[in-house]
């Protein structure tokens, strides 16, 4: 089995600043997702709203799930 080259440093800090980056993207859409399904009925907001941030939440998730693979993919590269 032939030996890749490690990343530069530099190469492995922008990593590690996308996953923080999308870890953060996960949680805080999770966050406003939930406040949202609580707050939403209290206030009498109608169901389209609700069915707005829904959609919000799955763009921003799978915004994540595309720069984790991506991540992914260029550790396995290196």
């Amino acid at each position: 089995m032939a030996e890749r080259p490690n990343l530069s440093r530099d190469a492995e800090a922008a990593l590690a600043r996308k996953g923080r980056i999308a870890a953060l993207v996960i949680a805080g859409t999770m966050l406003i997702w939930l406040a949202a399904q609580v707050v939403g009925p209290a206030l009498g907001m109608a169901g389209r709203y609700a069915l707005l941030f829904d959609f919000a939440a799955l763009a921003g998730l799978f915004w994540a799930l595309v720069v984790t693979y991506q991540i992914w993919r260029a550790r396995r590269q290196s």
